[in-house]
């Protein structure tokens, strides 16, 4: 598949200039580890057809990968994988179209998955998890949202430390967000959505008490001005949010929301693409992101990923690793309050680097689409 899978895909390299601090970044680790010391190798743990996305069932040792084609899997130890869900027959395949997100329910008793149908629409769906197996005949539409064009769809599914359901969904496509979603409140493109999925009142899902927005605009957002958060994730220790922001042409960035921050940010698209003017206007309480980095000949898409909490590469704790789909490098972020993150190069490199998993251990993972999955480990001297 092409690089243009996850947004604009465009010439580059990285390296380059950085963002100013963001003022959101308040916290610093009192004795971090020496990110100069991590030492990363990859270990392949099984090949599958087009890889986009990992989750983790409570109390399960499963890996739950969905394929693009519209299947999910199961991983366990050295067992084939496993099919456990498919519903290819309702997806749509094109470039940045298909299977794209899954999470479970923090109880265990539920999967939702995130996917384009045959019409290119996007469709958040539950199904119900009985005795450990996925019941394929319970398929429930949560949240329907239709798409303009077919590029920008998000699909990343995460429910967050106060158990409710974030929802990432990208400006709708096209090119430079030509409908202007990322800045509008009254549509759901361009956003992360916060819900309660499970039904009450014969509605389809519930907003949760503390969203930000009310009146006159889409209950569900939770923050805004993303031109397509491809993935994000929450720091399982702190709660903070990393979200990999796609960029146009020019800029990739990594934006930041420490946890017990003000929900509602706005960060910036399509006003700006990282911390670049893109178009002119206003744009109060605009949040720059805490890494960017330009085009220049081999980076095309930012590949968002995962603070990393296990035990098995000490020197990686607290950094958030993530990457970039066409240069593939694995890279490792840390943030320091004041001053520039500092970012080290990890070593690996993952040819179309598409999604990053995290298992129950707080583990991990990187996945090609090409179709290796991979697991990180330490690597001697």
């Amino acid at each position: 598949m092409s690089a243009t899978f996850t947004g604009a895909c465009s010439t580059g390299g990285h390296g380059g200039p950085t963002s100013p601090p963001n003022p959101l970044i308040t916290k610093v680790t009192s004795s971090p580890p020496n990110l100069d010391e991590a030492r990363v190798r990859l270990q392949q743990i099984a090949v599958l057809e087009q890889p986009l996305a990992m989750a983790v069932r409570p109390g399960d040792p499963a890996l739950y990968v969905a394929e693009k084609s519209g299947r999910v899997v199961a991983l366990q130890g050295s067992a084939e994988p496993q099919v456990v869900l498919d519903i290819s027959d309702e997806v749509s395949l094109g470039g940045e179209q298909g299977l794209l997100g899954l999470a479970f329910s923090p109880g265990g008793d539920f999967l939702y998955v995130d996917y384009t149908d045959t019409n290119g629409d996007t469709h958040v769906s539950e199904f119900e998890v009985h005795h450990g197996e996925i019941d394929a005949s319970t398929e429930r539409l949560v949240l329907f949202v239709g798409q303009p064009f077919s590029n920008h769809n998000g699909g990343q599914l995460v429910f967050g430390p106060d158990g409710d359901l974030y929802i990432g969904l990208g400006d709708g496509g096209s090119a430079g967000d030509p409908m202007d979603n990322g800045q509008s409140l009254q549509t759901l493109l361009g956003k992360i959505l916060r819900i309660s999925p499970r039904p009450a009142e014969g509605d389809p899902y519930t907003v949760p008490d503390g969203n930000p927005f009310a009146d006159g605009a889409s209950r569900e957002i939770w923050d805004y001005g993303l031109r397509n958060p491809w993935r994000f994730s929450f720091d399982r220790l702190t709660g903070d949010l990393w979200i990999g922001d796609v960029g146009q042409n020019a800029w990739e960035e990594v934006d930041f929301a420490p946890a017990g921050s003000t929900s509602g940010l706005n960060f910036g698209w399509d006003l700006f693409e990282g911390t670049h003017p893109f178009e002119p206007g206003a744009a109060a309480k605009t949040v720059p992101p805490v890494y960017e980095y330009p085009h220049n000949g081999s980076t095309c898409v930012v590949t968002g990923g995962y603070v990393y909490r296990g035990k098995d590469i000490p020197a990686l704790e607290g950094s958030y690793v993530f990457g970039d789909f066409c240069l593939g490098e694995l890279e490792a972020l840390r943030l320091i309050a004041g001053q520039e993150p500092q970012v080290v190069d990890l070593g690996p490199v993952v040819e179309n680097l598409a999604s990053f998993g995290e298992d129950a251990n707080g583990e991990l993972y990187a996945l090609s689409l090409s179709g290796p999955v991979y697991r990180l480990v330490a690597a001697s001297s």
